[in-house]
């Protein structure tokens, strides 16, 4: 275990080196901000707090933003460091290969934690400290920085097991953009074409299943099903009805997202050649 934190915390300042964290945390912060002040329009039509309004908007901004951030620091983790024969320096010190792969796993980890608890901190605090609307919203709040970190894992696993798996940085990069595409957008418009083409024959019960076998769904689903306030702005109370999966059992099905590319990514690397 001590090997693993030591390998954690040199990834973290490696990326304290490289601005990945403060880059990332300034792109959050200015956004959730942005999306903070601008967003609450509906507040007084739909009598909910401004709080709220922002884990909406927040959670709409996760999907896009959160997976992107975390493929674009996890890509090259291994391959990178095997074509810069670094790998090979780290694997002469007494550390097995998968201790360095959840070292590596949990720096990155780190930054999308920093990232998101400041970066939506600050947004969230600075709502609470404007007094517009109480303190209804907090629970929420609270449960979307979470969930959101839980999406970065997800997301950092995937880019790791792609990391693992090819031998050059440039299809490695190319893989890493083909995850975020497929996930984030390709698989939303898949399924909306599904649900068109089969009106009337799938259930809400399969409706929420197709929807759990994709992280950034299963995040969605978390955040906005999960409150009725954000379901009601949202638009996702009808869409969920009776059959919306209880907020444990959309964790788990974050947590199989993060750990099974991760375990993968691990057994990869155990057979390969540096």
């Amino acid at each position: 275990m001590t090997a693993v934190l030591a390998i954690a915390c040199k990834e973290l300042r490696t990326s304290l080196r490289n601005r990945w964290v403060i880059a990332a945390t300034l792109l959050l912060m200015g956004l959730a901000l942005a999306l903070a002040w601008l967003g609450s329009a509906p507040v007084g039509e739909v009598k909910v707090d401004r709080l709220t309004v922002t884990v909406v908007s927040l959670t709409s901004l996760s999907v896009f933003l959160i997976p992107l951030v975390a493929l674009l620091i996890s890509y090259d983790a291994v391959v990178g460091e095997v074509a810069r024969g670094t790998m090979l320096l780290m694997l002469a010190y007494p550390v097995e290969r998968w201790q360095v792969v959840a070292g590596k796993f949990l720096g990155h980890l780190a930054v999308i934690a920093i990232a998101a608890v400041v970066g939506y901190g600050v947004a969230g605090g600075a709502v609470y400290l404007a007094g517009a609307g109480g303190t209804a919203g907090i629970p929420a709040f609270a449960w979307l920085i979470a969930s959101t970190v839980l999406l970065g894992a997800c997301f950092v696993a995937l880019g790791y097991l792609a990391s693992t798996l090819v031998r050059e940085r440039a299809t490695a990069a190319g893989v890493a953009l083909g995850i975020w595409l497929v996930m984030v957008v390709v698989y939303d418009l898949a399924l909306l074409g599904v649900l068109v083409g089969a009106e009337g024959v799938i259930s809400q019960q399969a409706f929420s299943l197709l929807l759990m076998l994709n992280p950034a769904d299963a995040f969605r689903m978390f955040n906005l099903v999960g409150s009725e306030s954000a379901s009601m702005i949202a638009g996702m109370a009808g869409a969920a009805g009776g059959a919306a999966p209880t907020r444990g059992v959309l964790a788990a099905v974050l947590l199989a997202w993060a750990v099974v590319p991760l375990g993968l990514a691990m057994l990869a690397f155990r057979r390969r050649d540096v």
